[in-house]
């Protein structure tokens, strides 16, 4: 196992050895370069087609969340508001406030003191804190850059199948988050862990498919240990850096490098350092970066409220009827729109589960109604008014819908991609908003890479073991991706970080098919303890 760790350590040895001899000049590209062919393998495999340009993936994805939603009575409707409650604590005093007496959680040999604690302040997390570390995982430039991606792409059509795609996603994330609990481990520490290694291996064995769960586990891990990478990593410093190339001028071939050296240097002294007054400080501000953002995204939408419901008009009317250039038909704009929304709330993906699993509850379903308001906050909100406020922006002719067909559109004759796009809408109305955005946008990058390093340790110490030296393997290559996301295009890193995500999809749903039913089960024992709470 050490001889494998040292050979992964070594992967990094070639990079740092290039970008030594590498010059400046024309070094942004040549990582590009290098980068690209592995990008297009694995989006090539992972994105393969069955029919009139449908990759399996997003199909399998949109009807696995319509049969949930079907079979579970539309929880995400139903249970909105009990939901709200549970966040609230209202039902508190029926779960209890520890795990003691819960006879599904498994005991395990402890790991690293303070593991979830560095997320949670606790070893055990209330629903708010577990919803809160999620959503500080998938609130990020998915929301930002994302959403102008999918728009540039696939006009404002797009934006209509991302809100379809949220909501069928809630009912997603209430299945996977509720197995994420029922079978999570806790150390004798109580250092939890949790999430669809532990539900694929564990829930599977249950069901008289040892081998099968165990294979699925390590998949899994293998490719959220790449998702870690690409749309938790190399995408996050991708945004950051266009905005900040663009915030400061920064024409050299270079730049993109050492702004990935810098970002690399704060995301490592938190992941590898440890300090943990860093991370605190990060806790308190992006959600109150958040906040600031979504103000802005109203003060634009109720400034120009009367365009509002031409711009509603325009969303439904170009989702069945798209006019975009290269988006084709109706099939064309729902992918754009499903695999944006997709990226941006990782339903089906399973990687929320992870955070998810260290909730303090002795009702693994309560903690599932919790999860299914995440994607709402994710994608029918905060998506939605960047979308908004980018259509509203383009209502005075600024940019054609479908751009150079990669993501990339012409405004006042200069490419804009990504969060680019987001800023120039937000510049038009807003003094000084670049400033605003970029610091929103690097921000919301720092911090989905602190949580998703998180995610993809856990799925390496699942694969490697708990060693210091498997710690310190995959945080250099983390912080390798860093560094290659801020250097490499755009569409180079999204198309990476797409096929890693939407990899995780594969092995998730073979736990999500085989355990739906344990699911109904917890859901019953859970509002049956409600009702006795009453009586």
């Amino acid at each position: 196992m050490k001889r494998i760790l040292l050979s992964l350590l070594a992967l990094t040895i070639p990079f740092i050895t290039f970008a030594q001899e590498t010059t400046e000049k024309g070094l942004d590209q040549k990582i590009d370069e290098g980068f690209k062919p592995v990008s297009d393998f694995f989006s090539a495999v992972i994105f393969f087609e069955v029919f009139d340009g449908a990759p399996f993936v997003i199909i399998l994805l949109v009807l696995s969340a319509l049969f949930f939603t079907l079979y579970f009575g539309f929880p995400n409707f139903r249970y909105f508001g009990k939901a709200i409650n549970v966040v609230r604590g209202k039902y508190d005093d029926v779960e209890g406030h520890g795990i003691e007496g819960h006879p599904e959680v498994n005991i395990v040999e402890g790991d690293i003191r303070d593991t979830i604690r560095d997320e949670s302040k606790e070893g055990e997390v209330s629903h708010f804190q577990a919803l809160a570390t999620a959503v500080s995982g998938t609130v990020g430039n998915g929301n930002i850059a994302g959403v102008a991606l999918a728009i540039a792409l696939g006009g404002p059509g797009a934006t209509f199948w991302m809100i379809i795609c949220g909501l069928l996603g809630m009912s997603t994330k209430f299945v996977e988050c509720t197995l994420g609990v029922q079978y999570r481990d806790v150390g004798e520490d109580g250092t939890v862990y949790g999430g669809p290694m532990y539900y694929l291996s564990k829930g599977l064995k249950e069901r008289g498919f040892k081998v099968l769960g165990k294979i699925a586990a390590i998949i899994f891990a293998v490719f959220c240990i790449g998702g870690s990478f690409g749309g938790g990593n190399a995408a996050q410093s991708n945004q950051a850096t266009v905005v900040l190339k663009e915030l400061l001028d920064l024409q050299s071939t270079g730049a993109g490098f050492w702004i990935g050296i810098v970002l690399a240097i704060l995301v490592g002294i938190i992941i590898i350092g440890g300090i943990k007054r860093i991370a605190s400080v990060t806790e308190k501000v992006v959600p109150f970066m958040a906040i600031l953002y979504l103000l802005a995204c109203l003060y634009i939408i109720f400034g120009n409220f009367s365009l509002v419901d031409d711009a509603i008009g325009l969303i439904i009317s170009e989702a069945f009827n798209p006019t975009a250039i290269g988006v084709g038909s109706i099939i064309g704009v729902l992918l754009v729109g499903f695999k944006r929304a997709a990226f941006s709330n990782e339903a089906g993906a399973g990687s929320a589960s992870i955070a998810h699993s260290a909730v303090r509850t002795k009702y693994s379903a309560s903690e599932g109604l919790v999860a299914l308001l995440e994607p709402f906050i994710d994608t029918v909100v905060i998506c939605t008014m960047t979308a908004l406020v980018i259509i509203i922006f383009n209502f005075g002719g600024a940019f054609e819908y479908g751009g150079d067909g990669s993501g990339a559109v012409f405004i006042d004759g200069v490419s804009y991609e990504g969060a680019g796009i987001t800023s120039m809408a937000f510049a038009k109305y807003i003094p000084y908003s670049n400033v605003f955005l970029t610091i929103a946008v690097v921000l919301f990058a720092v911090s989905t890479m602190i949580s998703w390093s998180y995610y993809g340790l856990q799925s390496w110490k699942f694969l490697f073991g708990r060693g210091k030296l498997a710690d310190l393997t995959y945080k250099l290559l983390f912080l390798t991706f860093v560094i290659i996301g801020a250097a490499a295009s755009m569409s180079s890193i999204w198309a990476f970080s797409d096929a890693m995500i939407f990899a995780m999809v594969f092995p998730n749903m073979i736990g999500l098919f085989f355990l739906f039913p344990v699911v109904k089960r917890q859901l019953a024992r859970y509002f049956e303890a409600i009702k006795a709470s009453k009586s």
